[in-house]
């Protein structure tokens, strides 16, 4: 029975209640007077109910789909503006006991080099990664409970926020390793991590078992509750996501919102964010033996329909994406990108023999983060590395409060600029700088309120002067 407030997985991701839901949008689909409905609603940018976005995700028509995308830019920029926030991953450990079929650190897997960097190792991947200019991190490791026990990762975060570089600080580290106990979920929100992340990877059981077919991670309902655990522990902030490839990409869609909703009505807090992955080539894995993967068409509209139905939620799409597809859902929905990411344990600090590859997946947008700085610059974006929010306090209700009533940029334009004005002055080619100064300038010049405008101008006087580290 379906129950969103339920805190059993298979209550509050009902089978049932997806199929329904994807019954009911299969014959509503060309049903235009039921998708102006749903659009009209939309446009209070109050959220979708799965239901009513799954309606919008299978309509065919043309001239519907058009306004959808039309809508999404639209809700994007109310919420979000133009600012984007980089990041890069940190692999820490490929040692795993799971059996995941899809992913290259499945514990079968024998010729993939097997590698945990120490802390000294880890002090040099960050100075690496503060020398290009990034301020957060996302950590990851395999689910190895002797070689990747909790210790081991709080030890890292520990390591991770102490280097100070030069200019350089990593100010808010995200954690994505595999479900735990509110014990030590409890244990990494002391530890000062921002938002704690989980893919389900497929919300389709019976397919989620058979893709996990062997270590702790075959236990579908204590992954999937791993967020409630979370929020039990007091991580204010959590991110979900679905690898779409796995299973049908409509059945995704509507169970992922479906917990979006579990989440709001069961902790009053919806997801931080949304991370949308394809399923991509690595090691021995080849992503064409999976029957459900998604072309760039479809792939956009599930952005879009995702920021339209939660319009709150950061979304992010990492270097497993080309240049071209990012550059087409940015404006639809995403609002965080990795930039010259990583994907082997280790890597930034000296580049990787091939014989000691241990990559995750392919990564195909490869270029450097300066590159990338530059060509958010050229579309008009504010590249950000912003993490006040984190550090002020600013999280989970706190947060959704805000940015629900689309206040959020009151914050985050300004601290856009500032962590923008610190790259600058800091990391960027003479090139990348000429045209980050110019769009700052051209930026202040939008400001509506004049007094915010003037004293961000005498903070960016002072970042030029040699100060860092001012937020709003």
């Amino acid at each position: 029975m379906y129950n969103p407030k339920s805190n059993k997985a298979e209550e509050f991701i009902d089978n049932q209640e997806v199929l329904d839901t994807l019954e009911y949008a299969e014959n509503n689909k060309n049903n235009i007077e039921l998708v102006d409905k749903i659009l009209e609603k939309a446009k209070l940018r109050k959220g979708l109910t799965h239901r009513e976005a799954s309606v919008l995700l299978a309509c065919e028509n043309k001239e519907k789909n058009e306004e959808i995308f039309a809508l999404a830019k639209e809700i994007k920029q109310d919420y979000y503006g133009n600012r984007i926030v980089l990041f890069a991953p940190l692999y820490l450990s490929n040692y795993c006991v799971n059996g995941c079929v899809y992913c290259p650190y499945h514990a079968k897997n024998k010729h993939i080099p097997r590698k945990k960097l120490t802390q000294d190792e880890i002090k040099k991947e960050v100075i690496a990664l503060q020398d290009m200019g990034h301020k957060r991190l996302a950590i990851e490791t395999g689910e190895d409970p002797v070689n990747n026990p909790i210790e081991y990762v709080l030890e890292s975060i520990k390591t991770i926020y102490s280097i100070k570089h030069k200019n350089g600080a990593i100010r808010r580290v995200n954690v994505n390793i595999a479900a735990t106990t509110v014990e030590n979920y409890r244990k990494l929100k002391e530890a000062g991590i921002g938002t704690y992340i989980l893919f389900q990877e497929t919300y389709d059981k019976e397919r989620y078992e058979r893709l996990h077919p062997t270590g702790p991670k075959h236990n579908y309902a204590y992954h999937t509750e791993a967020m409630d655990r979370a929020m039990e522990g007091g991580i204010d902030d959590v991110g979900l996501g679905v690898l779409y490839g796995l299973s049908t990409y409509k059945y995704e869609f509507a169970a992922l919102l479906m917990h979006a909703e579990h989440l709001e009505a069961a902790h009053g807090v919806g997801p931080h964010t949304i991370s949308v992955p394809r399923i991509k080539k690595a090691d021995d894995i080849d992503p064409s033996t999976f029957e459900n993967g998604i072309d760039d068409d479809t792939f956009a509209k599930i952005v879009a329909c995702i920021r339209i139905a939660v319009p709150y939620t950061g979304m992010i799409i990492s270097t497993r994406e080309s240049k071209e597809c990012r550059e087409r859902v940015l404006e639809l929905g995403i609002s965080q990108i990795s930039g010259g990411s990583k994907t082997s344990v280790g890597g930034y600090y000296e580049p990787m023999a091939e014989k000691e590859e241990s990559a995750q997946f392919d990564v195909s947008d490869r270029r450097p983060l300066d590159e990338v700085m530059h060509w958010l610059i050229d579309l008009g974006y504010i590249p950000s590395f912003c993490t006040a929010c984190y550090r002020e306090g600013r999280t989970g209700d706190r947060f959704m409060a805000i940015c629900k009533d689309e206040q959020i940029h009151n914050f985050c334009h300004p601290n856009a600029l500032l962590t923008l004005k610190e790259y600058l002055e800091d990391y960027a080619s003479p090139e990348t700088k000429a045209a980050g100064e110019k769009l700052i300038s051209k930026e202040l010049e939008l400001f509506e309120n004049k007094k915010m405008a003037e004293d961000v101008s005498s903070k960016l006087k002072l970042i030029h002067s040699g100060k860092r580290d001012f937020r709003y």
